[in-house]
Formats: structure tokens, sequence, C-alpha cells
């Protein structure tokens, strides 16, 4: 008889803690701090809304990966219980996470030769690794061993489809994915982004919108062209939520999609894209 396995990921899916124990998933809150006081918190500490707040007032946030010592602390009461691990990462794109993680799934592979410890790589952020854990949660629960499920998740990873938009362009150029001049024009003439995380996990910019609401709409186009049937459909914000109701009714009407789950963008994603980002995800064709 196969043994017990236990799901673990991090806090950049976006998943609630409180979802997140529906499924049975256990999590590793992930750090970040404010730069006018140095003080590290761990993802969660604040309410996302006051989090939001503050960042609207100025506050700077930066984020840090999870280690490899608070890894080795979260993965060993399961192993010595007599429980193998399966940790779905943060995408290596975005994060030096999954490789803290794999780092401690090979030392403690030494010290549990008995024990199983995958460790995959999702190539995913925010929502839409809280897409790929609710597949591998679906996964257990049909009966797959871990093995299996590290298998079939390591084989769809590229089809979790990643759809952005943010409200202010002054994050992404804080965070060098754009040019001080491109903010500048780009919140001069109304300019929108749209981004998806391409299949190395990093964060791409694929087309630009004139307002908002074109960004959403072009959002959803991009579901419309290439989702899977009978997919889940999840939504996170950055403290827009009237956006993502706009953005689910679009779906609704215009695609007869359904979202499955609306959720916020947390701390950690939150502190590099901003107040009113916007994201989408599904499983489709190609990221």
């Amino acid at each position: 008889m196969a043994a017990e396995y236990i799901l673990i990921t991090d806090s950049a899916c976006d998943i609630t803690p409180e979802k997140l124990r529906e499924w049975n998933v256990e999590l590793v809150r992930m750090p970040f701090l404010f730069t006018d006081d140095g003080k590290e918190h761990l993802d969660h500490d604040l309410s996302m809304p006051e989090f939001y707040a503050q960042m609207r007032d100025g506050r700077v946030a930066k984020t840090s990966g999870v280690n490899q010592d608070t890894f080795e602390n979260a993965f060993t009461p399961f192993l010595e219980a007599g429980k193998d691990v399966f940790y779905l990462a943060f995408s290596s794109g975005l994060s030096v996470t999954a490789q803290n993680g794999k780092h401690a799934a090979e030392a403690l592979q030494e010290k549990f030769p008995e024990r199983k410890i995958r460790v995959v790589d999702s190539l995913c952020a925010s929502a839409g690794q809280g897409l790929f854990v609710y597949l591998a949660v679906q996964n257990r629960d049909k009966g797959m061993t871990i093995d299996e499920n590290a298998d079939a998740m390591e084989a769809d990873k590229l089809h979790l489809c990643h759809w952005f938009t943010v409200e202010d362009l002054k994050y992404l150029k804080r965070g060098g994915r754009i040019s001080t001049a491109t903010a500048l024009l780009g919140t001069a003439l109304n300019v929108k982004p749209v981004l998806h995380v391409d299949n190395e996990g990093h964060l791409i910019k694929v087309t630009q919108t004139h307002g908002r609401k074109k960004s959403i709409r072009k959002m959803a186009e991009a579901l419309g062209e290439s989702i899977y049937p009978d997919t889940p459909i999840f939504i996170s914000h950055g403290d827009c939520e009237d956006d993502a109701q706009l953005l689910a009714r679009i779906l609704k009407e215009e695609y007869g999609k359904e979202v499955n789950l609306i959720t916020f963008v947390g701390s950690v994603i939150g502190a590099h894209s901003g107040p009113g980002t916007l994201a989408l995800f599904f499983r489709g064709k190609e990221r």
C-alpha cells in the first residue's frame, strides 16, 4: 500500500490559508517587508485591503524567497510521521524559492531514504499557481499516488495560462519590467500592458491597450482563443474587486464560462505588480 502524502505549496499561490485548509494543503508563508522600516512580515500578516492601502499611501514592499531551512522545517514533521511530501513551487523564473525547496528535498532525502519527496517547479504565479495546486488536489482525491500526481502536474504545467494587466506602470518599472521612459509615456497616454507568464515562468509583456476596459477585454479574448473545455477558471486582483467581477461577467455573457474562484493577489506578487493588478488563469492549448 502506498504511503499517504502531503501536498505543500507556498503563499505565492494567492489562495487563502482557509481555502488551502479546505483542500487539505499545507502552506509555507513567504516573507516581505516595507522598506521604510525594514520589519519583516509573512504573507497574510496584513489583510489584503490593508496591504494595498499602505502601498497606495506610498509604502514600498520588497520580497525574498523562502530559504532552505524553512522548507526543511516545514517538510520534516510529515516525513517523521511516515508520510511522503509533494511540494508545488512558485515559478523558478520569478524566485529562488523553487530551487531552495529542491535543495531541502535533497538534504532530507538523505535523512529519510525510505520516504518520497517530490518537488515540481510550477512555472506559475499568483492564482495560476493556485489553480495548479487545485488540479493536484483533484488528482490526489481521485486516488493518484504521489509519483503519478507529480508526473501528471509536470506534464501539464505548460498548459496553465496566465494573463495579467496592471493599473499603475510604476511597479513594473521598479521591478525592471519596463523602462522609465516607457512608464512615463504609458501613464500619460493611459496605456495598459497585457502580460502573461511564459514557458520559462517569466512575466512577459504581450501587447498593450489604451484604457483599462480594453485591457480587461483583451484578457477575455485570450481565454476565448485557447481555453480547454471544462477547465476551472480563477481570477486574482490587487484590491480591484469591481474589475474582477467585470471580467467574470464578460466571460460568462460572451464566452459562456463560469469563474470558479476570485481571490486577492497576495503580498508577495502584489509587491511587484501593485494595486489594481488583475489576472486571469485557466488551462489552455498553450501559454
